[in-house]
């Protein structure tokens, strides 16, 4: 008995040339603006990508930068609205050992924004003694805003590390776009009134 198999030949080894163009990608503003005298368009596309948004609003706008310590006495947060130059001038203070993270809060208003990242590079004395980079990641334009928080993190312990830290925080993204760059100051002490 002869065991016949059979062999599938396929002659078509190289990929077929597709004429597929994707479109030109549109801002949300222009798929508003598209199609605007149609009522029921304008409704349902209000309804998918929400309300028209002012074209004077920063698409990605940080609002609050907080420091989350289950032992401080006081909140600790910045407004990242108001005049980032007063920031240089006071600091938050945290009792050695604890432990911390970071909190921003932003609003993405209009375009989805891919690869968002927190910077932080930490100074003492005028030399930069860490940097830490956070992916903070992807986000699409809503209402409501976003928090991201970076990892658990621990205030060093003893004489030499207490004493006043600058710290130069930016919100960039993939694009390189700068969305907020500001400073502050953090303060190490033995307890959190000495």
């Amino acid at each position: 008995m002869t065991n016949k198999s059979s062999t599938i030949i396929t002659t078509n080894d190289e990929p077929e040339s597709v004429n597929y163009k994707p479109p030109a990608q549109k801002t949300l503003q222009e798929i508003h603006e598209l199609d605007k005298e149609d009522e029921s368009l304008r409704k349902y596309k209000e309804t998918l990508l929400g309300p028209g948004v002012d074209p004077n609003v920063p698409n990605v706008l940080v609002t609050r930068m907080s420091l989350v310590c289950e032992g401080a006495p006081n909140p600790l947060v910045l407004d990242l609205t108001g005049d980032l130059e007063a920031f240089k001038k006071q600091h938050f203070v945290l009792k050695e050992g604890m432990e911390y993270q970071i909190k921003i809060s932003f609003k993405v208003n209009k375009e989805i924004v891919s690869g968002l990242k927190y910077v932080q590079q930490t100074f003492r004395k005028g030399i930069k003694i860490d940097k830490s980079d956070y992916m903070v990641g992807s986000y699409g334009p809503r209402e409501n805003e976003y928090d991201f928080l970076t990892k658990i993190d621990e205030t060093p312990k003893g004489v030499l590390a207490r004493g006043n830290y600058n710290i130069k925080s930016k919100f960039t993204d993939d694009d390189k776009h700068d969305h907020l760059s500001w400073e502050w100051n953090l303060i190490i002490k033995k307890e959190w009134t000495d």
